[in-house]
C-alpha cells in the first residue's frame, strides 16, 4: 500500500527572539494530532555549539535529555509535553551538527574532490536531517528554526527551506512566519512595520510565508489584520492572532479559535485524512483543572540559576502538571541558594509547604542547598531532590548525622576525606565536556516499601533519563542506612545508586535521574504528583496546628 506523502510546516520568527517559536510548534502539533494525524517537530539551531550540553544555563536555558540520551533545545521538552511523543536525536539539529559531519565527509574523500561549499553541501546536508523521519510514518513533520530572520546565522536554514520548498512543491510545504505587532503607548497604536520589515527579509531570501502568526499584547482589529495581508502577500484568513495569555497551556485553545489548524490543513491539502474537529478533551479537562483548583500550595525551588527560570523550564512544568493533578494552585517561590544562609532560612522557607531542591554543577551556591536539605530534615518539611539534589541531600546526612564534617563531593572537593559522592568509574578516561556523562534512559529497580515505591504504584521497573558524571559512594552505604538514610532504587545493569529516601520523615526522596523529563500534561508524573500531595498534607498540618499559611 502507497503511503501518503509526509507533509512539512515551517516556523520562522521575526522581529525579536522569546516570542515563542517552540509554543506555537507545540501548539499547532497539539491541534493537528487532536485531528487524527501523527505528528513530530524538528528544532534547527543555528549556533555553531555541536549541542548545548555545554552551554551555560544562562546562556541558553535548560539542557533537554532525549530519551536516547541527546541533550538538546528547551524547546524540545515542550513538544514532548505538549504531544506525549517521544523526540530523539533526529528531532534537534546545530550548525555545529551540520558542519562537523560535512568536514568528516570531506576528509574521508566523499566529495571526490569537489570544492565544499554552503550551497549546495551545507544545505544539502540541512535538507536531508529535515527530511530524516520521511520513513516513519508521520503525516505531519512541523520545524522551527531557531533565532530570527535577517540573522547571519539562521541564512542557510532559509536557503535550505527555499529549496526544500522548491522540491516538495507548494501543496506540500506551508511556511509560517511568527512576528509582532507592538503596541506603542505613545502613538496609542499597534504597530504593523517590524512585520512589514520581517516579510521583506524573508522574501529577499527567495521564501514567500503563507501565514502569519502576530504575538500581540492586545486584539488584531479586522482592519489591521488587512493591512498586514495588503502589504505581505498573505490571505487575510492566514494573518493569525496569537494575544499574550496567562500560561503556555491556553495557547492550543487560541490557535484553534483562530483556525490555525484549519488553514494549515487545507494548504496542505489534508481535509481528507483529518477528522471534521479536534479532540481536545483531555487539554480542556487539564486546563479546567487549573483554572479552578480547590486551594493552592507553596513551594520552594531552590537552585542557583532562578535569576533565568528557563534554566529549569521543565521541573517549573512538571511542578504545574502534578499540582493540576491534585487539583491545587501552584505558588513557587524562586529561592535563590547563593543567598540562602542558615541566618536567614526560616525568613524565606518558614512558610512554604514543599522544597525542592534542583539539579545543577559546581560549587556556586552549594551551601545554601545544603542549609535548604537541612531544614527540610528536621522541620519535616516534604523534600524533593533531583540529580545534584540527591548528591547534595548525601552531603547534608553525611556532615549532620554521620558526623563527617568534611564530608563533599569529589567534583567539588578533590582531596575529601569523606568522598560520599564520587566520579564514575567510566568518567575516568573522558577527555571531552560535550556529550560524555552518563545521559538518556536507564532502567531503575526499586526495592523495599517506601515512599518512592508509593509514588510509582507499587511498580518495581521503571524507566527515567539521566544526566550526571558524579554518583553516590557505595563505601558509605552501609553506614547510611543504619543511620535512616535508605537507598531505595538502583539502576538495574550496574547497581548504582538512584534513589534515597529518609526513614521517620513525612515524604523526603532524593533521585539520581530526572523525572521532570517525562511528565506532560496527559501524563504527569507521578513523582512530582505525590511530592505536591505530600507538601499539600504538610499545609494542611500547619494549619491544624494553627499556623499561617
Amino acid at each position: 500500500m502507497k503511503r501518503d506523502k509526509t507533509k512539512y510546516v515551517i516556523i520562522a520568527g521575526g522581529v525579536t527572539s522569546s516570542l515563542g517559536k517552540g509554543i506555537i510548534a507545540a501548539s499547532l502539533g497539539k491541534l493537528l494530532q487532536a485531528r487524527g494525524l501523527k505528528v513530530t517537530v524538528i528544532k534547527l539551531d543555528p549556533y555553531i555549539n555541536v549541542d548545548p550540553g555545554t552551554l551555560n544555563p544562562y546562556e541558553h536555558g535548560e539542557v533537554y535529555v532525549t530519551y536516547d540520551g541527546s541533550e538538546t533545545d528547551l524547546d524540545l521538552g515542550h513538544y514532548e509535553r505538549f504531544l506525549n511523543i517521544r523526540t530523539s536525536a533526529k528531532n534537534n539539529m546545530t550548525t555545529g551538527k551540520i558542519y562537523r559531519t560535512v568536514i568528516e565527509r570531506e576528509r574521508r574523500g566523499e566529495y571526490l574532490g569537489k570544492t565544499v561549499q554552503v550551497i549546495p553541501h551545507i544545505t544539502d546536508e540541512i535538507k536531508n536531517r529535515i527530511r530524516s523521519l520521511e520513513n516513519e510514518g508521520y503525516d505531519v513533520v512541523i520545524v522551527e528554526i531557531g533565532g530570527t530572520v535577517g540573522d547571519i546565522e539562521s541564512l542557510p536554514y532559509i536557503e535550505a527551506v527555499r529549496q526544500l520548498g522548491w522540491e516538495l512543491g507548494r501543496e506540500n510545504m506551508v511556511t509560517i512566519l511568527l512576528t509582532l505587532i507592538p503596541y506603542l503607548t505613545a502613538a496609542g497604536e499597534l504597530k504593523t512595520k517590524p512585520t512589514q520589515h520581517s516579510v521583506k527579509f524573508l522574501m529577499q531570501s527567495g521564501v514567500q510565508p503563507d501565514i502569519l502568526v502576530c504575538r500581540t499584547e492586545r486584539p488584531l482589529s479586522r482592519k489591521l489584520k488587512e493591512k498586514i495581508a495588503l502589504f505581505t502577500n498573505v490571505n487575510i484568513d492566514s494573518v493569525v492572532e496569537s494575544i499574550d495569555v496567562n500560561s503556555i497551556y491556553e495557547v492550543p485553545m487560541k490557535m484553534l479559535n483562530e483556525g490555525l489548524d484549519s488553514v494549515v490543513i487545507k494548504r496542505l491539502g489534508l481535509e481528507n485524512r483529518v477528522s471534521s474537529k479536534p479532540d481536545l478533551t483531555s487539554w480542556k479537562l487539564f486546563l479546567e483543572r487549573m483554572e479552578k483548583p480547590v486551594d493552592e500550595v507553596r513551594i520552594a525551588l531552590v537552585g542557583k540559576y532562578v535569576q533565568l527560570k528557563d534554566a529549569y523550564k521543565s521541573i517549573y512544568e512538571s511542578l504545574i502538571h502534578g499540582s493540576v493533578a491534585n487539583g491545587l494552585k501552584l505558588k513557587l517561590d524562586w529561592v535563590d541558594s547563593e543567598k540562602l544562609t542558615d541566618e536567614n532560612i526560616v525568613e524565606r522557607l518558614g512558610g512554604l509547604h514543599g522544597i525542592l531542591i534542583a539539579p545543577g554543577f559546581g560549587s556556586r551556591g552549594i551551601e545554601g542547598k545544603l542549609s535548604a536539605i537541612r531544614y527540610a530534615r528536621e522541620k519535616k518539611i516534604p523534600l524533593l531532590g533531583i540529580c545534584f539534589g540527591m548528591q547534595m541531600a548525601a552531603i547534608e546526612f553525611a556532615r549532620n548525622v554521620l558526623g563527617y564534617k568534611e564530608a563533599h563531593s569529589t567534583e567539588l572537593n578533590p582531596s575529601t576525606p569523606y568522598p560520599v559522592i564520587d566520579l564514575l568509574p567510566e568518567q575516568l578516561e573522558k577527555q571531552y565536556m560535550g556529550g560524555t556523562m552518563r545521559l538518556g534512559a536507564k532502567i531503575i529497580i526499586i526495592s523495599g516499601s517506601g515512599r518512592l515505591l508509593e509514588a510509582y504504584g507499587g511498580k518495581r521497573k521503571i524507566t527515567e533519563r539521566h544526566r550526571h558524571r558524579y554518583f553516590f559512594n557505595e563505601k558509605f552505604r552501609e553506614e547510611f542506612e543504619k543511620a535512616g538514610m535508605r537507598i531505595v532504587a538502583v539502576d538495574e545493569e550496574v547497581g548504582l545508586t538512584e534513589a534515597m529516601e529518609l526513614k521517620d520523615h513525612p515524604w523526603f526522596v532524593t533521585v539520581q535521574f530526572h523525572p521532570e523529563y517525562q511528565s506532560t500534561v496527559d501524563r504527569p508524573h507521578p513523582l512530582f504528583i505525590a511530592f505536591i500531595k505530600n507538601a499539600y498534607k504538610c499545609k494542611q498540618k500547619k494549619l491544624a496546628h494553627g499556623q499561617k499559611k
